[in-house]
Protein backbone atom coordinates (compact mmCIF):
# COMPACT_ATOMS: atom_id res chain seq x y z
CA UNK A 1 0.00 0.00 0.00
CA UNK A 2 1.55 3.15 -1.32
CA UNK A 3 2.52 5.96 1.66
CA UNK A 4 0.31 9.21 1.59
CA UNK A 5 1.46 12.26 2.44
CA UNK A 6 -0.44 14.77 4.12
CA UNK A 7 1.42 17.61 3.70
CA UNK A 8 -0.18 20.24 1.51
CA UNK A 9 0.94 20.53 -2.06
CA UNK A 10 4.26 22.54 -2.24
CA UNK A 11 5.65 22.28 0.74
CA UNK A 12 8.87 21.19 0.05
CA UNK A 13 9.32 23.65 -2.47
CA UNK A 14 12.14 25.98 -1.73
CA UNK A 15 10.86 30.04 -1.34
CA UNK A 16 11.92 31.94 -4.13
CA UNK A 17 14.73 35.01 -2.87
CA UNK A 18 13.25 38.41 -2.53
CA UNK A 19 13.47 40.47 -6.17
CA UNK A 20 16.29 42.63 -4.53
CA UNK A 21 18.74 39.88 -3.81
CA UNK A 22 18.20 38.36 -7.13
CA UNK A 23 21.88 38.26 -8.46
CA UNK A 24 22.30 40.70 -11.64
CA UNK A 25 24.81 40.04 -14.32
CA UNK A 26 28.24 41.49 -14.48
CA UNK A 27 28.17 42.88 -18.31
CA UNK A 28 29.96 45.17 -19.78
CA UNK A 29 27.99 48.55 -18.94
CA UNK A 30 27.91 47.12 -14.88
CA UNK A 31 31.71 46.89 -15.28
CA UNK A 32 32.14 50.21 -17.28
CA UNK A 33 29.91 51.48 -14.29
CA UNK A 34 31.83 50.42 -11.80
CA UNK A 35 35.34 51.75 -13.60
CA UNK A 36 33.67 55.29 -13.55
CA UNK A 37 32.54 55.67 -10.20
CA UNK A 38 35.77 53.99 -8.64
CA UNK A 39 37.84 56.26 -10.56
CA UNK A 40 35.57 59.41 -9.43
CA UNK A 41 36.35 58.54 -5.89
CA UNK A 42 40.09 57.97 -6.13
CA UNK A 43 40.25 61.33 -8.17
CA UNK A 44 38.88 63.43 -5.39
CA UNK A 45 40.58 61.68 -2.87
CA UNK A 46 43.99 61.64 -4.55
CA UNK A 47 45.09 65.54 -3.25
CA UNK A 48 43.12 64.68 0.35
CA UNK A 49 46.32 66.10 2.52
CA UNK A 50 45.87 69.35 0.65
CA UNK A 51 41.92 69.29 0.79
CA UNK A 52 42.89 69.09 4.59
CA UNK A 53 45.30 72.02 5.06
CA UNK A 54 42.59 74.03 3.10
CA UNK A 55 39.28 72.95 4.60
CA UNK A 56 39.33 70.12 6.79
CA UNK A 57 35.93 69.46 7.36
CA UNK A 58 35.41 68.76 3.46
CA UNK A 59 38.36 66.82 3.33
CA UNK A 60 36.88 64.52 6.57
CA UNK A 61 33.61 64.62 3.85
CA UNK A 62 35.74 63.37 1.20
CA UNK A 63 37.09 60.50 3.33
CA UNK A 64 33.79 59.28 4.20
CA UNK A 65 31.65 59.46 0.70
CA UNK A 66 35.55 57.99 -0.86
CA UNK A 67 35.30 54.94 1.99
CA UNK A 68 31.38 54.33 1.15
CA UNK A 69 31.94 54.98 -2.34
CA UNK A 70 34.91 52.32 -3.26
CA UNK A 71 32.81 50.07 -0.13
CA UNK A 72 29.73 49.99 -2.37
CA UNK A 73 31.69 49.14 -5.39
CA UNK A 74 33.42 46.40 -3.70
CA UNK A 75 30.52 44.72 -2.83
CA UNK A 76 28.73 45.28 -5.73
CA UNK A 77 31.73 43.45 -8.17
CA UNK A 78 31.73 40.69 -5.68
CA UNK A 79 28.20 40.13 -5.80
CA UNK A 80 25.80 42.46 -7.60
CA UNK A 81 22.14 42.50 -6.42
CA UNK A 82 19.65 45.17 -6.78
CA UNK A 83 20.33 46.42 -3.48
CA UNK A 84 23.61 46.45 -3.55
CA UNK A 85 23.44 48.38 -7.18
CA UNK A 86 20.87 50.85 -6.12
CA UNK A 87 23.35 51.58 -2.77
CA UNK A 88 26.18 52.05 -5.28
CA UNK A 89 24.33 54.73 -7.84
CA UNK A 90 22.91 56.67 -3.90
CA UNK A 91 27.04 56.79 -2.86
CA UNK A 92 27.84 58.40 -6.74
CA UNK A 93 24.49 60.99 -6.17
CA UNK A 94 26.08 61.68 -2.84
CA UNK A 95 29.17 63.34 -4.91
CA UNK A 96 27.50 64.46 -7.47
CA UNK A 97 25.19 66.63 -4.71
CA UNK A 98 28.25 67.76 -2.79
CA UNK A 99 29.97 69.02 -6.17
CA UNK A 100 26.88 70.67 -6.79
CA UNK A 101 26.37 71.97 -3.59
CA UNK A 102 30.38 73.49 -3.82
CA UNK A 103 30.66 74.76 -7.04
CA UNK A 104 29.72 78.79 -8.75
CA UNK A 105 27.91 79.76 -5.97
CA UNK A 106 28.39 77.48 -3.03
CA UNK A 107 25.78 76.61 -0.89
CA UNK A 108 28.20 74.93 1.53
CA UNK A 109 30.44 77.37 3.59
CA UNK A 110 34.24 77.91 3.32
CA UNK A 111 36.34 77.30 0.90
CA UNK A 112 35.79 75.56 -2.34
CA UNK A 113 37.18 71.77 -1.71
CA UNK A 114 37.73 71.42 -5.47
CA UNK A 115 40.88 74.17 -5.55
CA UNK A 116 43.17 71.07 -4.66
CA UNK A 117 41.63 69.04 -7.12
CA UNK A 118 42.03 71.45 -10.07
CA UNK A 119 45.47 73.01 -8.95
CA UNK A 120 47.50 71.25 -11.90
CA UNK A 121 43.98 70.80 -14.81
CA UNK A 122 41.50 73.21 -14.19
CA UNK A 123 38.93 71.20 -15.19
CA UNK A 124 39.28 67.66 -13.27
CA UNK A 125 36.58 68.89 -10.85
CA UNK A 126 33.92 68.41 -14.47
CA UNK A 127 35.84 65.33 -15.23
CA UNK A 128 35.05 63.58 -11.27
CA UNK A 129 31.76 64.84 -11.50
CA UNK A 130 31.20 63.61 -15.23
CA UNK A 131 32.45 59.73 -14.27
CA UNK A 132 29.79 59.87 -10.98
CA UNK A 133 27.07 60.54 -13.88
CA UNK A 134 28.33 58.12 -15.99
CA UNK A 135 28.28 56.11 -12.47
CA UNK A 136 25.01 57.01 -11.73
CA UNK A 137 23.37 56.43 -15.00
CA UNK A 138 24.95 52.57 -15.59
CA UNK A 139 24.04 51.49 -12.57
CA UNK A 140 20.16 52.67 -13.11
CA UNK A 141 20.15 51.25 -16.77
CA UNK A 142 21.54 47.84 -15.32
CA UNK A 143 19.18 47.88 -13.10
CA UNK A 144 16.23 48.45 -15.38
CA UNK A 145 17.21 45.75 -17.58
CA UNK A 146 17.60 43.51 -14.74
CA UNK A 147 14.42 44.33 -13.78
CA UNK A 148 12.78 43.91 -17.15
CA UNK A 149 14.50 40.34 -17.14
CA UNK A 150 13.25 39.11 -13.83
CA UNK A 151 9.90 39.87 -15.35
CA UNK A 152 10.06 38.26 -18.57
CA UNK A 153 11.53 34.87 -16.44
CA UNK A 154 14.37 32.50 -17.59
CA UNK A 155 12.57 31.10 -20.23
CA UNK A 156 12.56 34.21 -21.92
CA UNK A 157 15.72 35.02 -21.30
CA UNK A 158 17.21 31.55 -22.72
CA UNK A 159 15.16 32.32 -25.92
CA UNK A 160 16.78 35.91 -26.62
CA UNK A 161 20.79 33.65 -27.12
CA UNK A 162 22.33 35.77 -24.23
CA UNK A 163 25.66 34.85 -25.43
CA UNK A 164 25.15 37.01 -28.49
CA UNK A 165 23.62 39.80 -26.76
CA UNK A 166 26.81 40.12 -24.63
CA UNK A 167 28.48 40.50 -27.62
CA UNK A 168 26.72 43.07 -28.81
CA UNK A 169 26.46 44.81 -25.60
CA UNK A 170 29.97 45.00 -25.59
CA UNK A 171 30.06 46.64 -28.63
CA UNK A 172 27.78 48.88 -27.68
CA UNK A 173 29.49 50.16 -24.16
CA UNK A 174 33.15 50.21 -25.65
CA UNK A 175 32.93 53.89 -26.84
CA UNK A 176 31.92 55.07 -23.07
CA UNK A 177 34.44 52.76 -21.64
CA UNK A 178 37.43 54.31 -23.65
CA UNK A 179 35.75 57.73 -22.74
CA UNK A 180 35.88 56.22 -19.31
CA UNK A 181 39.18 54.95 -19.34
CA UNK A 182 40.41 58.67 -20.76
CA UNK A 183 38.71 60.81 -18.76
CA UNK A 184 40.02 58.45 -15.57
CA UNK A 185 43.91 58.69 -16.40
CA UNK A 186 43.48 62.69 -17.48
CA UNK A 187 41.32 62.97 -13.81
CA UNK A 188 43.83 60.88 -11.79
CA UNK A 189 47.13 62.43 -13.52
CA UNK A 190 45.73 65.90 -12.63
CA UNK A 191 44.39 65.15 -9.58
CA UNK A 192 47.64 63.46 -7.89
CA UNK A 193 50.24 65.84 -9.83
CA UNK A 194 51.28 63.24 -12.58
CA UNK A 195 51.32 60.08 -9.82
CA UNK A 196 54.34 62.05 -8.30
CA UNK A 197 52.00 62.92 -4.80
CA UNK A 198 49.27 65.77 -4.81
CA UNK A 199 50.96 68.92 -2.97
CA UNK A 200 48.65 71.90 -2.98
CA UNK A 201 49.96 74.78 -2.09
CA UNK A 202 52.86 72.77 -0.65
CA UNK A 203 55.00 73.86 2.82
CA UNK A 204 55.40 77.20 3.42
CA UNK A 205 57.69 79.50 5.71
CA UNK A 206 57.13 83.22 6.50
CA UNK A 207 58.75 85.62 3.69
CA UNK A 208 61.79 86.77 5.95
CA UNK A 209 65.41 85.88 6.51
CA UNK A 210 65.28 84.01 3.21
CA UNK A 211 68.64 82.37 2.58
CA UNK A 212 70.59 83.82 -0.32
CA UNK A 213 70.86 82.30 -3.00
CA UNK A 214 68.16 79.49 -2.27
CA UNK A 215 64.41 78.91 -3.25
CA UNK A 216 61.88 79.14 -0.89
CA UNK A 217 58.14 78.92 -0.97
CA UNK A 218 55.93 81.10 0.79
CA UNK A 219 52.15 81.64 0.77
CA UNK A 220 51.21 85.03 -0.74
CA UNK A 221 48.08 85.22 -0.68
CA UNK A 222 44.61 83.63 0.29
CA UNK A 223 41.67 84.07 -1.59
CA UNK A 224 38.44 82.82 -0.55
CA UNK A 225 40.20 80.57 1.52
CA UNK A 226 43.05 79.20 -0.56
CA UNK A 227 46.60 79.87 -0.18
CA UNK A 228 48.36 80.51 -3.10
CA UNK A 229 52.61 79.62 -3.23
CA UNK A 230 54.92 81.46 -4.51
CA UNK A 231 58.68 80.26 -5.33
CA UNK A 232 61.08 82.74 -4.27
CA UNK A 233 64.54 82.64 -5.97
CA UNK A 234 66.93 85.32 -3.79
CA UNK A 235 70.02 86.43 -5.43
CA UNK A 236 73.56 85.22 -3.95
CA UNK A 237 75.08 86.78 -1.24
CA UNK A 238 77.05 89.68 -2.66
CA UNK A 239 75.30 90.96 -5.72
CA UNK A 240 72.60 93.58 -4.88
CA UNK A 241 73.35 96.72 -4.96
CA UNK A 242 74.86 98.53 -1.70
CA UNK A 243 72.59 100.36 -0.12
CA UNK A 244 69.41 99.33 -2.19
CA UNK A 245 66.84 96.96 -2.69
CA UNK A 246 66.80 94.17 -5.54
CA UNK A 247 65.01 94.71 -8.42
CA UNK A 248 62.17 91.88 -9.24
CA UNK A 249 61.21 89.67 -12.61
CA UNK A 250 58.21 87.73 -11.51
CA UNK A 251 57.29 84.94 -13.92
CA UNK A 252 53.84 84.10 -14.81
CA UNK A 253 53.58 79.88 -16.19
CA UNK A 254 51.86 79.30 -19.14
CA UNK A 255 49.48 76.60 -19.97
CA UNK A 256 46.59 78.67 -21.68
CA UNK A 257 45.60 79.57 -18.20
CA UNK A 258 43.78 75.77 -17.57
CA UNK A 259 46.95 74.00 -16.79
CA UNK A 260 50.04 73.89 -15.48
CA UNK A 261 51.70 75.07 -12.05
CA UNK A 262 54.90 77.05 -10.94
CA UNK A 263 56.76 73.58 -10.52
CA UNK A 264 60.15 72.65 -11.71
CA UNK A 265 58.97 68.82 -12.09
CA UNK A 266 55.85 66.92 -12.44
CA UNK A 267 52.90 66.91 -14.69
CA UNK A 268 52.45 70.88 -13.84
CA UNK A 269 55.59 71.48 -14.86
CA UNK A 270 55.31 69.37 -18.25
CA UNK A 271 51.86 71.35 -18.92
CA UNK A 272 53.99 74.96 -18.62
CA UNK A 273 56.22 74.41 -20.69
CA UNK A 274 58.82 76.50 -18.51
CA UNK A 275 61.60 75.63 -20.95
CA UNK A 276 59.33 77.74 -23.89
CA UNK A 277 59.44 80.45 -21.50
CA UNK A 278 63.52 80.15 -21.08
CA UNK A 279 62.27 79.83 -17.11
CA UNK A 280 65.58 78.23 -16.11
CA UNK A 281 68.03 80.48 -18.12
CA UNK A 282 66.62 83.79 -17.44
CA UNK A 283 65.99 83.20 -13.81
CA UNK A 284 70.27 82.11 -13.17
CA UNK A 285 70.77 84.62 -15.72
CA UNK A 286 68.49 87.34 -13.54
CA UNK A 287 69.31 86.18 -10.12
CA UNK A 288 73.50 86.36 -10.56
CA UNK A 289 72.76 90.04 -11.46
CA UNK A 290 71.45 90.63 -8.41
CA UNK A 291 67.69 89.95 -9.55
CA UNK A 292 64.98 88.53 -6.94
CA UNK A 293 63.29 86.07 -9.17
CA UNK A 294 59.23 84.98 -8.25
CA UNK A 295 57.44 82.42 -9.40
CA UNK A 296 53.93 81.81 -8.89
CA UNK A 297 50.95 79.55 -8.74
CA UNK A 298 47.07 81.23 -9.67
CA UNK A 299 43.87 79.68 -9.47
CA UNK A 300 43.03 78.17 -12.60
CA UNK A 301 39.88 78.35 -15.12
CA UNK A 302 37.59 77.30 -15.33
CA UNK A 303 38.02 76.05 -11.77
CA UNK A 304 37.93 79.69 -11.15
CA UNK A 305 36.35 81.52 -13.70
CA UNK A 306 38.02 84.73 -15.49
CA UNK A 307 39.45 87.14 -13.92
CA UNK A 308 40.66 84.83 -10.64
CA UNK A 309 43.36 84.28 -12.41
CA UNK A 310 44.45 87.64 -13.05
CA UNK A 311 43.31 89.14 -9.32
CA UNK A 312 45.72 85.94 -8.31
CA UNK A 313 48.82 87.88 -10.25
CA UNK A 314 47.70 91.22 -9.06
CA UNK A 315 47.59 90.04 -5.25
CA UNK A 316 51.35 88.81 -6.09
CA UNK A 317 52.40 91.96 -6.94
CA UNK A 318 51.07 93.47 -3.90
CA UNK A 319 52.39 91.20 -1.43
CA UNK A 320 55.57 92.03 -2.70
CA UNK A 321 55.32 95.46 -2.31
CA UNK A 322 53.81 94.60 1.27
CA UNK A 323 56.97 92.54 2.46
CA UNK A 324 59.79 94.55 0.55
CA UNK A 325 61.60 95.27 3.60
CA UNK A 326 61.71 91.20 4.46
CA UNK A 327 62.41 90.25 1.37
CA UNK A 328 64.70 92.88 0.47
CA UNK A 329 63.46 94.26 -2.45
CA UNK A 330 62.85 97.40 -3.98
CA UNK A 331 59.08 97.82 -4.17
CA UNK A 332 59.67 100.54 -7.53
CA UNK A 333 61.20 98.13 -9.48
CA UNK A 334 59.13 94.94 -10.51
CA UNK A 335 58.47 93.47 -13.75
CA UNK A 336 56.89 90.55 -15.13
CA UNK A 337 57.26 87.83 -17.85
CA UNK A 338 55.19 85.02 -19.07
CA UNK A 339 54.51 82.80 -22.23
CA UNK A 340 51.22 81.82 -23.97
CA UNK A 341 48.80 82.17 -20.70
CA UNK A 342 51.35 83.46 -18.79
CA UNK A 343 52.33 86.02 -21.45
CA UNK A 344 48.63 87.54 -21.75
CA UNK A 345 48.05 87.95 -17.66
CA UNK A 346 52.01 89.59 -17.83
CA UNK A 347 50.23 91.85 -20.47
CA UNK A 348 47.67 92.42 -18.63
CA UNK A 349 49.42 93.28 -15.26
CA UNK A 350 50.89 95.82 -17.25
CA UNK A 351 47.77 97.41 -18.32
CA UNK A 352 45.78 97.38 -15.95
CA UNK A 353 47.69 97.13 -12.38
CA UNK A 354 46.90 100.38 -11.37
CA UNK A 355 43.23 98.93 -11.02
CA UNK A 356 44.03 96.94 -7.98
CA UNK A 357 41.85 94.11 -7.37
CA UNK A 358 40.28 91.44 -4.58
CA UNK A 359 42.29 90.44 -2.10
CA UNK A 360 44.65 91.12 1.33
CA UNK A 361 47.36 94.02 0.96
CA UNK A 362 44.68 96.60 -0.71
CA UNK A 363 46.44 99.70 0.69
CA UNK A 364 49.27 98.49 -2.14
CA UNK A 365 49.41 99.20 -5.78
CA UNK A 366 49.36 96.37 -8.19
CA UNK A 367 51.08 97.97 -10.97
CA UNK A 368 54.54 96.99 -12.31
CA UNK A 369 57.20 98.69 -14.13
CA UNK A 370 58.74 96.62 -17.36
CA UNK A 371 56.29 93.80 -18.98
CA UNK A 372 57.89 90.84 -21.00
CA UNK A 373 55.18 89.16 -23.44
CA UNK A 374 56.27 85.64 -24.76
CA UNK A 375 53.87 84.77 -27.23
CA UNK A 376 50.82 85.38 -25.33
CA UNK A 377 47.58 86.03 -26.88
CA UNK A 378 45.86 89.05 -26.75
CA UNK A 379 42.63 88.66 -28.81
CA UNK A 380 40.72 85.76 -27.42
CA UNK A 381 38.22 86.62 -30.13
CA UNK A 382 40.42 85.81 -32.87
CA UNK A 383 40.96 81.93 -32.44
CA UNK A 384 38.88 80.72 -35.32
CA UNK A 385 41.85 79.29 -37.36
CA UNK A 386 43.81 77.60 -34.11
CA UNK A 387 44.52 73.83 -33.90
CA UNK A 388 41.14 71.86 -32.13
CA UNK A 389 43.20 71.43 -28.96
CA UNK A 390 43.77 75.11 -28.22
CA UNK A 391 40.44 76.39 -29.71
CA UNK A 392 38.80 73.60 -26.83
CA UNK A 393 41.11 75.12 -23.71
CA UNK A 394 39.91 78.35 -25.09
CA UNK A 395 36.39 77.09 -25.01
CA UNK A 396 37.17 75.10 -21.60
CA UNK A 397 38.88 77.92 -19.47
CA UNK A 398 37.29 81.20 -20.73
CA UNK A 399 33.83 80.12 -22.60
CA UNK A 400 32.27 80.78 -25.72
CA UNK A 401 30.88 84.90 -24.16
CA UNK A 402 32.58 87.02 -26.98
CA UNK A 403 32.23 89.43 -24.21
CA UNK A 404 34.26 87.41 -22.03
CA UNK A 405 36.80 86.81 -24.29
CA UNK A 406 36.82 90.69 -24.82
CA UNK A 407 37.06 91.29 -21.19
CA UNK A 408 40.08 89.32 -20.88
CA UNK A 409 42.16 90.20 -24.11
CA UNK A 410 44.99 92.88 -23.53
CA UNK A 411 44.85 94.48 -26.83
CA UNK A 412 41.48 96.02 -25.43
CA UNK A 413 42.65 97.86 -22.44
CA UNK A 414 45.46 99.93 -24.37
CA UNK A 415 43.75 103.27 -23.44
CA UNK A 416 46.66 105.25 -21.24
CA UNK A 417 50.20 105.05 -20.02
CA UNK A 418 51.70 101.82 -19.38
CA UNK A 419 55.33 100.33 -18.53
CA UNK A 420 57.30 99.42 -21.40
CA UNK A 421 56.63 96.01 -23.57
CA UNK A 422 59.04 93.68 -24.96
CA UNK A 423 57.28 91.02 -26.90
CA UNK A 424 59.11 88.29 -28.65
CA UNK A 425 56.62 85.90 -30.59
CA UNK A 426 58.05 82.77 -32.78
CA UNK A 427 57.03 83.31 -36.59
CA UNK A 428 55.73 79.99 -37.56
CA UNK A 429 53.13 80.14 -34.34
CA UNK A 430 50.49 78.07 -34.87
CA UNK A 431 48.65 78.02 -31.53
CA UNK A 432 48.70 81.86 -31.45
CA UNK A 433 48.95 83.29 -34.37
CA UNK A 434 51.84 86.12 -35.01
CA UNK A 435 49.64 88.69 -35.92
CA UNK A 436 47.76 88.81 -32.77
CA UNK A 437 51.34 90.12 -31.44
CA UNK A 438 52.08 92.50 -34.48
CA UNK A 439 48.81 94.48 -33.80
CA UNK A 440 49.07 93.79 -29.96
CA UNK A 441 52.69 96.11 -30.75
CA UNK A 442 51.15 98.64 -33.03
CA UNK A 443 48.51 98.97 -30.51
CA UNK A 444 50.79 99.78 -27.91
CA UNK A 445 53.40 102.46 -29.76
CA UNK A 446 49.69 103.86 -30.97
CA UNK A 447 48.80 104.88 -27.74
CA UNK A 448 52.56 105.99 -26.87
CA UNK A 449 54.06 102.98 -24.71
CA UNK A 450 57.58 102.37 -25.15
CA UNK A 451 57.61 98.67 -27.07
CA UNK A 452 59.59 96.32 -28.81
CA UNK A 453 58.67 93.87 -30.78
CA UNK A 454 60.66 90.55 -32.38
CA UNK A 455 59.29 87.89 -34.25
CA UNK A 456 61.53 85.01 -33.95
CA UNK A 457 62.15 82.85 -37.33
CA UNK A 458 62.30 79.31 -37.46
CA UNK A 459 59.85 78.36 -34.06
CA UNK A 460 56.24 78.05 -33.21
CA UNK A 461 54.89 78.46 -29.72
CA UNK A 462 58.52 78.45 -28.05
CA UNK A 463 61.40 80.11 -27.75
CA UNK A 464 63.47 76.84 -26.89
CA UNK A 465 64.35 76.13 -30.92
CA UNK A 466 67.94 75.07 -31.38
CA UNK A 467 67.69 76.49 -34.76
CA UNK A 468 65.60 79.55 -34.10
CA UNK A 469 66.74 83.39 -35.07
CA UNK A 470 67.43 85.07 -32.72
CA UNK A 471 68.95 82.22 -30.34
CA UNK A 472 68.06 81.02 -27.69
CA UNK A 473 70.85 82.66 -26.01
CA UNK A 474 70.30 86.17 -27.71
CA UNK A 475 66.81 85.95 -26.50
CA UNK A 476 67.98 85.40 -23.12
CA UNK A 477 70.00 88.34 -23.34
CA UNK A 478 67.34 90.55 -24.85
CA UNK A 479 65.25 89.97 -22.12
CA UNK A 480 67.93 90.45 -19.60
CA UNK A 481 69.10 93.50 -21.18
CA UNK A 482 65.29 94.91 -21.08
CA UNK A 483 65.04 94.53 -17.81
CA UNK A 484 68.29 96.09 -16.91
CA UNK A 485 67.29 98.91 -18.85
CA UNK A 486 63.72 99.42 -17.68
CA UNK A 487 64.27 98.62 -13.65
CA UNK A 488 67.59 100.38 -13.16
Amino acid sequence: MPETSLSPPGADAVPAPAAEHLPLRRGPLLITSLLAATAGALIYLAPLAAVWRTAWPYALLFAALGTAQLGTVARVLARPTWRRLLLAAAAALAVLVVWLLTRGTPVLPGPSPWIPVDSVIGFVDRICAGLQVIGVAGFGIVWVLGAVAAARGPGARAARRPRLRRVAGAIAVAPVTLVVLLATFVGLSGASDGFAGAGFPGDTVAPRHLPAGKRSTVAYCRIDGVPLAMDVYTPPAGTATPGRGAPVAMYLHGGGLVLGDRKLSGLGASLSNHQAALFTPLRERLNANGYLVASIDYRLTPAAPWPATLEDARCAVRFLRAHAADLGIDPSRIGVWGASGGGLLSSMLGLTGRQGGPGPYAEQSSAVQAVVDMFGPTDLNDFTDAPPFIRFLLWAGIGTSTATRHSASPINYVTGPAPPFLILHGAQDEDVAPRQSVRFAERLRTAGVPTEFVEVAGTGHTLATPAQRPSTQEVTDMVVDFFAATLR
